[in-house]
């Protein structure tokens, strides 16, 4: 069985370049995008709370500061089981279904564990360029550095619109696509 050509998996107009074989999927507008990225940290939150919570147990941890490189290390591997299972499974996570997205290779095709993986170690651009400057610049408080962070997404965001596809420059790098779902009609039983 071979795999789709690029041409047969993607329309040839620049402007719609995620016309995939199904007709319903189109490239998916940014702010929907970023919507499910603010609602995906939403749901992130309460996945790392209860994995915080039982590696302190489990660790015998009685400070934040206590064993903390452990907790980084476990909370990065929860979050990589979470993405990388449901990216290879789904396509989407809960919030990318909340708001109709999916993430595909840019032939239109379901994403592999390894393209997955990678598409996880690259979106890492989200957050380390900025953690590290303000590790960079001594910020003298949370607020400054989530400031920081907060501006760097901001302008993360904002440069899709320079790539040509109107992708985030880590799924470019990952040869990956978020496309929008059109929702198709629901059956009443």
């Amino acid at each position: 069985m071979s795999e789709p050509s690029a041409a047969s998996a993607t329309g040839s107009d620049p402007a719609s370049p995620f016309e995939l074989r199904d007709q319903r999927l189109v490239a998916a507008p940014l702010v929907r995008r970023m919507a499910a990225f603010m609602y995906e940290g939403v749901l992130l939150f309460g996945v790392l709370a209860v994995t915080a919570l039982v590696y302190g147990v489990l660790a015998h941890q009685t400070s934040g500061i206590e064993k903390r490189s452990g907790l980084i290390a476990v909370c990065f591997l929860v979050l990589g089981v979470y993405f990388i299972g449901l990216w290879t499974r789904a396509g989407q996570t809960l919030a990318m279904k909340t708001w109709h997205l999916r993430v595909l290779t840019d032939r239109g095709l379901p994403l592999t564990p390894r393209r997955a993986l990678a598409r996880y170690l690259a979106s890492y651009v989200w957050f380390l360029p900025a953690l590290a400057l303000a590790g960079a610049l001594n910020l003298p408080n949370a607020w400054a550095i989530l400031g920081l962070v907060a501006g760097w997404i901001a302008l993360y965001a904002c440069s899709a619109l320079l790539h040509p596809r109107r992708q985030f420059w880590h799924d470019a790098l990952c040869d990956t696509a978020v496309v929008f779902v059109r929702p198709g009609p629901q059956r009443v039983l």
